[in-house]
C-alpha cells in the first residue's frame, strides 16, 4: 500500500467515526426529547445538553462494544478454524479448505486464501509422491520376481546345461535391468536438485553425435538398420557429457521402437542470424509410433505407451524424463511428433550458443 493510499484510508476512517458520532448524537437527541415529553419534565437546557451528550457516549460505546464483542467472536472462529487446519496439515492430512470467502481488502481473506493454496499444493506432492513410491515399487519388484523364482528353478537337478545358461543369462539380464533403474533413479534424482554440476562449454556438437551413432553400431547392424544422417559442422557451448545422455537416450528409443530393415534419420540444423545462433537435433525413425493420446504423457517419469514392448526391452520409462530435464538445464526445448505406425520423431531446440571463432 502507497503512502497516499494510507493517508486516503486515515482521512475515510475519521469521516466514517464522525459520520457515526453524529447518527449517535442525532438518536440521542430524539430519545431525550422522548422522555423528557412523556415524563413531563424539563431540566435546564444545560442539563439537557449534557444529558444528550452522556446519551451520545453511551450509544456510541455501546454499538461499538457490541459490535466489537461479535466481531470478536467471529475472529475467534476464524482463528480456530485456522489453528484446526494447521493441525491437519502438520499430521498429513492436506484435504482442508477454510470456509472464508476470500476478499482483496480483507487480510482474514488473504490469510485463508493462502493456507487453502499451501494445502492444495502440498496434496499435490502427496500424490506425485505416492505415486512415485508406487511406481519404483513396481519397478523393482518385477525383476526381483523373477531373478527369485528362476534362481528357485536352477536348484533343481533335473536341468541340462543349455537350460542352466538359459535361467543364468536371464537372470543375469534382470539384474542389469534393476542396475540400470537405480543408475536412472540416482540420476534423475541428482538432476532435479540444485546440487548436479552443470559445466558448459564449448565443442562440436556434430562430432559428438557421430560418436555416438558409431557408438550404437552393433545394436543398429542387429536389426539391419538403416541410418539416414545430416551434420554439418556445428559449434554450441553446453554440457557435453549430459547432453551426450540425451543423445543416447533418443537414439536407443529409436533402435528400440524400430523394426527389422527400419530407418533412423538424425538431422543436425542451425539457424544464424545477427544476435543469436539457434541448433535443433532432430531424431525421427519409422518405428512403432506413439497413440495420440500417449504423447502429452511421454516426457513423465515411469510412463510407457507401450508397456509390453517397454518391458520386454529393458526400459524403465525414465529416459525421455532425464532427458527433458536435461534440456530444460540448457534452457532448451524437446518435442515429439507421431502418429501410431508412421514412426516418431524427437525435436531438440537449444538457444543461443557461440558461433567458432
Amino acid at each position: 500500500m502507497t503512502k497516499r493510499d494510507r493517508i486516503t484510508r486515515g482521512i475515510l476512517s475519521i469521516m466514517a467515526v464522525l459520520a457515526y458520532n453524529l447518527v449517535c448524537f442525532t438518536a440521542a437527541y430524539y430519545i431525550t426529547d422522548y422522555l423528557y415529553e412523556t415524563t413531563g419534565k424539563h431540566p435546564h437546557d444545560l442539563f439537557k445538553q449534557l444529558i444528550t451528550a452522556l446519551m451520545t457516549f453511551l450509544l456510541f460505546a455501546g454499538t461499538a462494544f457490541c459490535f466489537g464483542f461479535f466481531g470478536r467472536r467471529k475472529h475467534v472462529a476464524f482463528f480456530q478454524s485456522m489453528l484446526d487446519a494447521l493441525r491437519r496439515i502438520s499430521k498429513g492430512d492436506f484435504n482442508v479448505n477454510l470456509a472464508v470467502r476470500p476478499n482483496p481488502n480483507d487480510g482474514f481473506g488473504k490469510l485463508a486464501e493462502s493456507i487453502n493454496h499451501m494445502a492444495e499444493q502440498l496434496n499435490q506432492m502427496e500424490q506425485l509422491r505416492q505415486e512415485f513410491i508406487s511406481n519404483v515399487s513396481h519397478e523393482i519388484q518385477s525383476p526381483l520376481t523373477s531373478m527369485n523364482g528362476f534362481a528357485r528353478i536352477l536348484r533343481t537337478d533335473q536341468l541340462s546345461e543349455e537350460e542352466r545358461h538359459h535361467y543364468l543369462s536371464i537372470i543375469e539380464t534382470e539384474s542389469k535391468r534393476l542396475s540400470k533403474l537405480s543408475d536412472n533413479l540416482l540420476k534423475l534424482t541428482s538432476l532435479e536438485s540444485k546440487h548436479h554440476p552443470f559445466e558448459p562449454k564449448r565443442y562440436r556438437l556434430d562430432k559428438q553425435l557421430r560418436h555416438i551413432v558409431l557408438a550404437c553400431e552393433p545394436q543398429w547392424l542387429e536389426k539391419s538398420i538403416d541410418l539416414d544422417i545430416s551434420l554439418g559442422e556445428a559449434w554450441i557451448v553446453a554440457d557435453e557429457e549430459l547432453l551426450s545422455q540425451v543423445w543416447v537416450n533418443l537414439i536407443h528409443n529409436s533402435i528400440k521402437f524400430t523394426p527389422q530393415g527400419g530407418t533412423i534419420g538424425i538431422v543436425l540444423h542451425q539457424t544464424k542470424d545477427e544476435d543469436r545462433t539457434v541448433t535443433e537435433v532432430t531424431i525421427s525413425d519409422t518405428g512403432i509410433g506413439i497413440a495420440e493420446g500417449d504423447l502429452p504423457h511421454v516426457f513423465e517419469r515411469f510412463y510407457k505407451a507401450d508397456k509390453a514392448r517397454t518391458r520386454a526391452s529393458g526400459g524403465s520409462g525414465l529416459g525421455l524424463s532425464i532427458a527433458h530435464r536435461i534440456v530444460d538445464m540448457h534452457h532448451g526445448t524437446i518435442r515429439v511428433q507421431s502418429k501410431p505406425g508412421e514412426g516418431a520423431a524427437f525435436s531438440v531446440t537449444l538457444p543461443s550458443t557461440e558461433d567458432k571463432a
